[in-house]
């Protein structure tokens, strides 16, 4: 079955219907997909890091041992991911895990990703949030004029590169 980009469907669409059931179809077709899974072939060698690649994809990937690999894998298939989305490419359709040919020194994962997370972090415009302090740290803080969204920011970051 053939498979149509999102300019193709946007194309038939406003020549076929008028503009307000026109928008309202394609909001439902581009509600974007919240997670992928595509398999991932890990390569094992001798004296050297596991290799990932994506057979659907056509992307590849590596890590020093499996956790490094499943991380990297994650991370790549949401850039990949991300990248197909914001240039309006076809998304191709995983290949179901009976129909990949591995050897020996092969084994299949299936990789997953969380898009809203990968999406936002491409997204840097900022939010209010409203935070709860004691009186004596914030007239601290205040005296010493340190700006709090820049620390925030510092901190979240630090916690969240820990992980």
């Amino acid at each position: 079955m053939k498979s149509y980009s999102s300019r193709e469907i946007i194309k038939a669409l406003l020549w076929l219907f008028p503009l307000d059931i026109t928008n309202n179809i394609l909001e439902t077709i581009m509600k974007k997909i919240e997670r992928y899974i595509y398999p991932a072939i890990f390569t094992y060698e001798d004296d050297s890091e596991i290799a990932v690649e994506f057979p659907d994809l056509q992307c590849a990937t590596s890590g020093v041992d499996d956790t490094d690999a499943l991380f990297s894998a994650r991370e790549l298939l949401g850039i990949t991911m991300n990248g197909l989305e914001d240039d309006g490419e076809d998304i191709p359709t995983p290949t179901p895990l009976s129909q990949i040919q591995t050897e020996a020194n092969e084994q299949v994962i299936l990789v997953d990703v969380y898009m809203p997370s990968i999406r936002m972090a491409h997204n840097n415009r900022s939010v209010n949030r409203t935070v709860t302090l004691p009186a004596w740290l914030n007239a601290a803080a205040l005296e010493r004029n340190i700006n709090f969204s820049q620390v925030l920011q510092e901190a979240l970051k630090s916690m969240i590169e820990r992980e």
